[in-house]
């Protein structure tokens, strides 16, 4: 009876064992596996770049490159005022090496308009591009630019500019420029998002707008002192003492707006007001800008007066985080109590941020998606 034939190995005539027709299966996959891997190579020269000009544009040791590379995954190799870039492209983000040629561009084109390119000015930007979705639900990819994703040129005038006493303040993305706008065009405005997202600083940017531009006559500071439980008669220092270090994120905003001497003057005169969400009860407030900081710690009872307050030319601003609410257990809050009910009212408007609007230290933004995938699979 024959013998029956051992398969000979093909590089070395031997007989092949299983190991080695498992090493020629593993290394067919990994053959594969490269081969299916795109990269994509892209090339810019920033022309008529001076080498002062390279420098900032890079940034200290090149940080602003690195920066660029992590984010991205790609790998930016430069000689003077070439640029070349190397990344995969997948389906979720497109060409990853298209991305990055892009933001680069972007930035080269702010330093020439006379911007100072920082660590955070690059985490900005890079934000404009991985802006997911606005509260409409339109999507953009990560490969659009900020031109794209707005429609016209970035400083186009279409684009709402806030202008302050000491400085001009350009929102930042999708979701910023729709709360600006609403906040300009509508009497009532929420907006809700996890912290870090501008809310609160844009909101004091459009008062102290409105204020200077005398289309009102006061403004108002108010937010619900939860960590004193409202009993604010025991604290030492008059009122405004004792609200201070619940609306410190708000004086710091027209500190850097207005300057210290002439807000310190305004507080003087009441024309800037702060005050407890309690102290509100019974008031009319005509022709005035008020700003309720910290909503999600408003019980629906507070958040009904609070809103039934409003008079004739005044605005009203309610920011909240519902992720961060602080109220005793088995109290809802009045935020997301508002939300549902006054959706779709006229008159109202409504700016949901997400993690993609943080513009803060990019680490912030994963540690609100951290929690919010850690919120989304406990049970309720």
């Amino acid at each position: 009876m024959p013998t029956p034939k051992t398969p000979k190995n093909k590089n070395t005539g031997t007989a092949k064992t299983k190991s080695d027709a498992k090493a020629d299966n593993n290394t067919d996959v990994k053959n594969s596996t490269q081969s299916s891997a795109k990269v994509s190579q892209k090339v810019i020269t920033l022309e008529g770049a001076t080498a002062q000009e390279i420098a900032m544009f890079c940034g200290q040791f090149d940080e602003h490159i690195q920066q660029i590379e992590n984010r991205l995954s790609v790998r930016i190799l430069h000689r003077g005022e070439r640029f070349s870039i190397e990344g995969a492209a997948n389906k979720n983000n497109g060409e990853a090496a298209l991305s990055a040629t892009k933001i680069l561009r972007c930035l080269f084109d702010d330093l020439r308009k006379g911007e100072e390119i920082t660590p955070d000015h690059v985490h900005l930007t890079i934000q404009q591009f991985y802006q997911g979705s606005n509260h409409s639900g339109a999507n953009t990819s990560l490969s659009a630019s900020p031109q794209s994703v707005y429609g016209k040129d970035i400083d186009s005038d279409d684009l709402t500019i806030i202008r302050t006493k000491k400085m001009s303040i350009k929102p930042r993305g999708l979701n910023q420029q729709s709360y600006v706008r609403a906040v300009l065009t509508n009497d009532i405005n929420f907006g809700v998002g996890p912290a870090g997202t501008g809310k609160t600083y844009l909101a004091v940017a459009c008062a102290v707008q409105a204020l200077l531009n005398d289309e009102i006559e006061r403004i108002l500071l108010v937010r619900p002192a939860v960590e004193a439980g409202e009993k604010l008669g025991f604290l030492p220092g008059d009122l405004s003492q004792k609200v201070d270090p619940y609306l410190r994120p708000l004086f710091d905003a027209l500190y850097e707006m207005m300057g210290f001497e002439i807000v310190d003057k305004l507080i003087e005169r009441n024309i800037i007001e702060v005050a407890p969400l309690a102290y509100m009860r019974g008031r009319t407030l005509n022709n005035a800008f008020i700003i309720l900081d910290e909503s999600q710690n408003t019980t629906r009872e507070q958040m009904k007066m609070f809103l039934t307050r409003i008079g004739f030319g005044s605005t009203a601003v309610i920011n909240g985080d519902p992720s961060q609410i602080d109220l005793p257990r088995g109290q809802n809050s009045g935020l997301r109590h508002a939300c549902s009910v006054l959706e779709g009212v006229t008159g109202i408007s409504f700016t949901y941020f997400t993690s993609k609007d943080v513009v803060r230290h990019p680490l912030v933004q994963r540690i609100v998606d951290a929690y919010d995938r850690f919120d989304d699979s406990t049970p309720k």
